[in-house]
């Protein structure tokens, strides 16, 4: 048997040299999907970036364990049975018989095993990946029994519901002996990987971020129902529609676009699909900045109308609110109070009073003795670079200055983590482990963070550098429950601690689409999760 200590110490230095040529769209057939979407990473690796562990679920490319339904309920994959400890520490993942990764290779349970410690090895000893899954289960150990095809996880700390955590994309199976993450390069990450879905990737371009999938010849689950899949990278909402309507792709995904999307939906030509998930949609507030202060924090929050910006600005796209995790969850929002509702008067006293005025008559209020400029990172995806705009329109009313960064989502995330930024753009599925607790980990600042990223980085998940003693407390209080009733009442009161603090700007909870073209394509639903793009549902049109 092949040691898995060699494959890690090759796969942590692992590279794959993919086409360089340009995607151009086939003609369509019944055989031929054009797909044009956002491409979010350059990276199908679950090690390399969270972006690149979607990615690769998204495309049909990966799968893990178990995956959501739309009700949040959990639905087996890889693994068929599973048996768990009373303690809730050790969990025993029967691997469904059969399975063969798209090169032929086994997915058994030595496999899977291999490809989870190899996730976590890289993750820990290599700066040049940013994934994080220690952050949402901290695992102790994860062995095979290759006799009996299972797999046993012990944690270091209990869990009410294991399964729910394995849907995460980071715990995507991948062949880690196949021949793009066994390849000895110096520097960088796997690129493409060899996994288990219903689309092997046959070709990549990252610059243009687009590509070539094709049906996975040994796939488990049911038929293929496309031969090949090109997907192409289109940032920009009106070209994803305008791709539409012009018969260059045959579905799209979260045009965004008030106007167009309201196109769309008029025609029969086109069938809208549109779910009201688990996103949210905000700006982190980086407290070892200037909105550190506690007045100003709470004027900029006081002077953005976050009802017009949903209802209007983007045009419905977003549902305002008050707390982080969306309304239509079961974490009884209704109950938050918000201390600092819109109100521009309000603001402007507050700073007034603070002290915090324009000494020079530039128009721009200045903190201890220096120009207010806020640096907001956004990118161009879900209306996030529209909130942004509006922000710096909404702020500038009261003085305060903002300088709107739109770049790539690869490159804001490693500018929030490395703390370059006051304010910083995302649009996060809230409970991406079926419950809150990773989403919550970005604004835990205790020594327990150093469960999830080790010694050195107490934080966690905090690149905000929030710091609340009470908000600490519920959070380990949280973690520690197995209790449901007692967790969700906990996730409240944590929420009522943030809006309190004004800890996070909410934009509003996001609602997903994905459109296709009616005549050549069937079954094209977003999901809850939209983990999961390109499904075995989607085929051809009758």
């Amino acid at each position: 048997m092949k040691k898995l200590k060699k494959v890690l110490a090759a796969t942590l230095a692992a590279a794959m040299v993919v086409s360089a040529s340009p995607v151009v769209s086939q003609a369509a057939s019944d055989d031929v999907l054009n797909f044009g979407c956002y491409v979010y990473s350059t990276s199908f690796d679950p090690a390399a970036y969270q972006n690149a562990a979607w990615q690769g679920v998204r495309m049909g490319v990966t799968e893990c364990l178990f995956k959501f339904n739309n009700d949040m309920s959990v639905e087996p994959m890889l693994c068929d049975t599973y048996e768990v400890s009373d303690d809730k520490i050790t969990w025993t993942f029967h691997i469904r018989d059969g399975v063969l990764f798209s090169n032929g290779d086994a997915c058994d349970a030595q496999a899977v095993a291999d490809s989870l410690n190899r996730l976590y090895y890289v993750c820990t000893n290599s700066e040049d990946y940013s994934s994080a899954p220690a952050g949402y289960i901290d695992m102790a150990s994860i062995e095979a029994d290759t006799d009996a095809n299972t797999v046993t996880i012990v944690l270091n700390t209990a869990m009410a519901d294991l399964t729910s955590a394995l849907c995460f994309p980071y715990y995507s199976i991948i062949d880690v002996y196949g021949d793009t993450t066994d390849a000895e390069h110096e520097g960088g990450y796997a690129t493409t990987v060899i996994a288990t879905g219903p689309y092997a990737l046959s070709s990549f371009d990252t610059t243009t971020k687009s590509g070539t999938l094709v049906a996975n010849e040994n796939y488990w689950n049911g038929e293929v129902p496309y031969g090949t899949v090109n997907f192409t990278f289109i940032e920009d909402d009106t070209t994803k529609a305008m791709s539409l309507m012009s018969g260059l792709v045959d579905l799209t995904e979260n045009v965004t676009t008030s106007s167009d999307l309201a196109t769309l939906e008029a025609s029969d030509a086109y069938y809208v699909s549109q779910a009201s998930g688990v996103r949210s949609g905000f700006a982190y507030i980086n407290m070892a900045g200037v909105l550190g202060n506690d007045a100003l924090r709470q004027a900029v929050r006081m002077a953005i109308d976050s009802e017009t910006m949903c209802s209007v600005t983007v045009g419905g796209m977003y549902t305002a609110g008050v707390g982080i995790l969306p309304s239509s969850l079961i974490y009884e929002d209704e109950n938050l109070d918000n201390p600092y509702a819109y109100d521009v008067d309000a603001a402007i006293a507050l700073l007034d009073e603070a002290g915090i005025v324009d000494t020079d008559g530039d128009g721009i209020r200045e903190l201890d003795g220096e120009n207010i400029n806020l640096n907001y990172v956004t990118y161009n995806n879900r209306c996030l670079s529209d909130f942004a705009q509006a922000i710096q329109v909404s702020l500038s009313a009261i003085g305060i200055g903002v300088s709107v960064n739109s770049t790539d989502s690869d490159t804001e995330w490693m500018l929030m983590q490395a703390g370059e930024y006051d304010l910083c753009d995302s649009n996060w599925i809230t409970v991406g482990t079926g419950d809150p607790t990773a989403f919550l980990l970005n604004w835990y600042g205790g020594e327990d963070g150093s469960n999830f990223y080790g010694e050195d980085n107490q934080n966690g998940t905090n690149y905000c550098n929030y710091d609340s003693d009470e908000f600490d407390a519920l959070y380990e209080q949280f973690i520690a429950s197995l209790d449901t009733d007692e967790r969700n009442e906990l996730v409240v009161e944590m929420e009522q601690v943030l809006v309190n603090d004004c800890a996070v700007l909410l934009h509003g909870y996001y609602n997903s689409t994905m459109i296709s073209n009616a005549s050549k394509v069937t079954g094209a639903e977003i999901s809850t999760f939209d983990y999961y793009w390109l499904s075995t549902d989607i085929k051809p049109a009758e």
